[in-house]
């Protein structure tokens, strides 16, 4: 049944092709003249780059429908900011502001020349200008004053040695996050010294362009200013999406390099000392043909108004390894074909053989890509779409545009004429000197009518094959898989999750040198959550109803992470603990009482942002939790969860909400959205394969060999230091077609040989896939080699795993697959006698090109 199901879709589409070539062969000029007008048709797309262009971080790199985006919205439309009230502690968003870390890496900076330094740079801010706007106007406001970092109006200069600072909380003010690399008296509270100073200038958001220009202005101050004896970081709210910007700019650069190095292995690969033979300009072509497709495809999906995430800046480097793959393919299948054959038979033979390869390994390709669409990361769904379209223009190129090229470089090589002035050499007698390089050429072996072989190939047959084959060669083998799965498995349990927000800035971007200070500094005391009672049914004045609340906060005040304690337990903010137990209130259990002296009470609290209480009724209140010891993504990812279920677990209704959860929304979706897409590309993948291979038991061998290279290259990502984030998901779903396209065509040619022995059937495998393997991998690796030297996590770990995927992809397809299958041989036992139409024994010579004769 899996034979019939094969020659059902592999007939049809032989013959198909054939007709195509054809034709092509026959109209050339057609097919080179209307993929160029459609290619520089579409290209102008690129004219809405700038509009297009989706590089919010929010936007791109967090789930698209994450709970934190929910429960923004309900802490949004229940208490609503208001910039002449202003509180860090209740913004829903991160805000519009700058910051300064100062830090005095071996002194107290709480001294007197230090101090004065600080006052100084402050001083130096607030005199910033745009146009006719300062500081002062475009502050936020408590009252009528701009709002004042905490330490200035704790501190004066002349007494910043006398002074008494107590730590976390002053007279009830957090320092916490102001104060860093703090030393606190022997048992005590109260500060000996610090090693850091943090400054906030928050901004109204009423006029974002000149808040945006102030904020840029501040960048370029800061990165100026030098006190000596001091290290001073910056950053502002905008720092992380503009330096995310500029992180592409490194590798614009890399363009020309990958495209030069993608042409000198083309021809290096396509080069012969035979004047005719020679396919240096099928070379160049097809390489050209390449950057149509990327050309096309983009200009194309920026028409259609398709997000373009800075992840697509990748995608022209792995475009380039594809499609020079697939021109190796047409020109090995061409070097097939009788020299002396008319242009079109030779154009209807090469697409009968080759197209039906390219058409399945672009089919695998481009629904890897497609696959990735569902995930929740606008990023991965921007990369995909592009990439998942490029590669299919890619293929179409290469079955018009490139074999037009191929088929007029074929008429050259009917008339004999120089490669490179196209003038008439004579042809070497049979016998003699074959040809050379300069005015002899059309040398062919006379015994096949063909092309001559390459002579790597030989190496596979004479040496390779048969050292692969021999036993101990096998035992070594097998200690070397299992070496392999042994550390891929153990790789996979050390995986980290989430991608570091620092990274997606170039390296030698201000906002790492923040971050870093950041997380030295500053990293004692976490988020300050909101609780948010949600049900407007809770009954406040009900003492029951109260104790129920307070056993959800005890519960989490009692949460703890490896035995650290998460939530602060003596930090905890309440309105309603602080109502209840005033003198505003007389009786708090009478609902008359309560309600008609809470407005009173609020507004000298300063908790009237806390309590929606609108027509006598609280809509919803909040209260507030201190975390603590959250420095790392492991830690930021339990606290979220911890969190989030002890909040459904409490019978109140209750919401939890910082503007960090937006972020950390990622850990609870990059596990399971990567393993469902790749389940969900592994059955499609199979299914593939169940109709390109005939025998049912090797299709299930292409399916190990894709969870095997998967757990390999996830396994050595953590080794490589690489987390498992939106960027490195796109890099696993490229795995799989990958590891497809090497192990389905070693294992069709394995049961497709029609030698004896299983020994014999690898090494005919490896003899007319060795070579290509190895030239396909070679010309995908220098497509994104250079992305080594990118000054960005994003591209380098796109190289990284690409890497991986192509090196372990290769090691399965000419070491493992074949050495696994020698013992199984009864995969090809009933395709091994297989025959033609004409009654007589397929060759391996045609099998192993009639569909996959090169592999990616």
């Amino acid at each position: 049944m899996a034979g019939c199901n094969t020659d059902c879709v592999e007939k049809p589409m032989a013959r198909g092709f054939e007709i195509l070539g054809r034709f092509v062969g026959r109209h050339p000029w057609c097919f080179i003249i209307l993929p160029m007008l459609i290619s520089a048709c579409l290209g102008g797309g690129f004219y809405f780059l700038a509009d297009r262009e989706a590089n919010g971080i929010e936007e791109m790199f967090t789930p698209m429908n994450g709970p934190a985006k929910d429960e923004r919205r309900v802490v949004k439309e229940y208490f609503p900011q208001n910039d002449n009230e202003f509180s860090r502690l209740r913004l829903y968003t991160e805000g519009t502001f700058a910051s300064l870390i100062i830090v005095t890496p071996t002194a107290n900076i709480l001294t007197i020349p230090a101090f004065t330094k600080i006052v100084d740079i402050d001083r130096e801010v607030k005199a910033i200008e745009v146009g006719t706007f300062n500081f002062s106007n475009l502050c936020v406001k408590k009252g009528d004053v701009c709002v004042s970092n905490s330490i200035f109006d704790i501190v004066k200069t002349p007494n910043v040695t006398t002074t008494t600072i107590d730590y976390p909380y002053h007279d009830n003010i957090f320092i916490a996050s102001e104060i860093g690399g703090v030393k606190l008296k022997t048992g005590s509270t109260e500060i000996e010294s610090a090693k850091a100073i943090r400054l906030f200038y928050f901004l109204k958001e009423d006029n974002q362009t000149v808040t945006t220009m102030w904020l840029q202005k501040f960048i370029e101050t800061a990165s100026m200013m030098q006190q000596e004896g001091m290290n001073i970081s910056y950053f502002t709210s905008i720092s992380r999406e503009e330096e995310f910007e500029k992180s592409s700019d490194s590798i614009i650069p890399l363009f020309s390099l990958t495209y030069a190095l993608a042409i000198t292995f083309s021809i290096t690969s396509c080069i012969r000392l035979d004047c005719v033979r020679n396919k240096v300009w099928v070379a160049t072509f097809g390489v050209l043909s390449a950057g149509m497709a990327v050309l096309s495809s983009f200009g194309l999906l920026l028409y259609c108004g398709m997000p373009f995430s800075m992840t697509v800046a990748t995608a022209p480097f792995l475009i380039l390894g594809i499609g020079v793959d697939d021109m190796f393919i047409m020109i090995s299948c061409w070097q097939q074909t009788q020299v002396h054959g008319d242009v079109e038979d030779r154009m209807a033979a090469t697409y009968k053989e080759a197209a039906v390869s390219i058409t399945i390994t672009t089919l695998t390709d481009a629904l890897a890509f497609y696959i990735g669409l569902l995930t929740p990361f606008g990023s991965v769904q921007s990369f995909c779409m592009y990439t998942g379209t490029a590669v299919l223009f890619c293929y179409l190129y290469n079955i018009t545009f490139f074999g037009a090229f191929l088929a007029l470089n074929g008429r050259r090589e009917k008339s004999n004429r120089h490669w490179l002035t196209c003038m008439k050499v004579p042809e070497p007698e049979e016998n003699s000197e074959k040809y050379n390089i300069c005015c002899v050429g059309g040398a062919y072996d006379h015994g096949t009518g063909k092309e001559e072989p390459m002579p790597i190939n030989n190496f596979f047959k004479t040496y390779y094959g048969p050292f692969l084959t021999n036993n101990w060669t096998k035992g070594f083998v097998i200690l070397l898989y299992a070496g392999y799965l042994g550390s891929s498995i153990y790789g996979c349990f050390q995986i980290k999750e989430g991608i570091d927000l620092k990274n997606l800035a170039a390296d030698s971007s201000y906002v790492g040198s923040y971050y870093d200070n950041e997380d030295e500094l500053f990293s004692e005391y976490g988020p300050n959550v909101m609780v948010v009672v949600t049900d407007s049914e809770f009954q406040y004045w009900n003492e029951s109803a109260r104790n129920s609340l307070d056993v959800c906060l005890k519960s989490f005040e009692d949460l703890k992470l490896d035995g650290r304690s998460l939530i602060a337990k003596d930090m905890t903010l309440s309105w309603l603990h602080i109502y209840v137990n005033s003198r505003a209130v007389t009786n708090p259990n009478d609902q008359t009482v309560f309600m008609n002296s809470l407005p009173a009470f609020l507004q000298p609290s300063g908790f009237t942002q806390d309590v929606n209480f609108t027509d006598n009724t609280i809509y919803a209140s909040r209260m507030f939790i201190q975390t603590v010891n959250v420095s790392t993504a492991v830690d930021e990812k339990n606290m979220l969860n911890e969190l989030r279920e002890t909040a459904n677990d409490c019978p109140v209704k209750l919401v939890v909400y910082h503007p960090a959860f937006i972020y950390f929304d990622q850990y609870a979706v990059v596990v399971s959205n990567t393993i469902q897409n790749i389940v969900v590309a592994t059955l499609a993948m199979l299914v593939i394969s169940l109709l390109l291979i005939p025998n049912p038991i090797c299709s299930l061998w292409v399916t190990f060999a894709i969870a095997s290279v998967i757990v390999g290259v996830a396994g050595f990502m953590a080794f490589w230091h690489v987390n498992l984030d939106s960027v490195s998901m796109i890099n696993l779903i490229i795995c799989i077609g990958f590891s497809v396209d090497f192990s389905a065509h070693i294992s069709y040619a394995f049961v497709s040989s029609n030698k004896r022995t299983a020994n014999e059937k690898a090494i005919d495998a490896v003899y007319h896939l060795g070579y290509p393997i190895i030239q396909g991998a070679v010309s995908t690796i220098l497509g994104v080699v250079a992305l080594c030297a990118a000054e960005s996590y994003i591209f380098r770990t796109f190289f990284k795993i690409m890497f991986l995927v192509i090196s372990f992809g290769v090691l399965h397809g000419i070491v493992f697959i074949p050495v696994f299958l020698t013992f199984f041989g009864i995969c090809g036992d009933k395709v091994g006698n297989k025959e033609d139409v004409k009654g007589r024994p397929i060759t391996l010579s045609q099998i192993g090109h009639m569909l996959v004769t090169q592999t990616r």
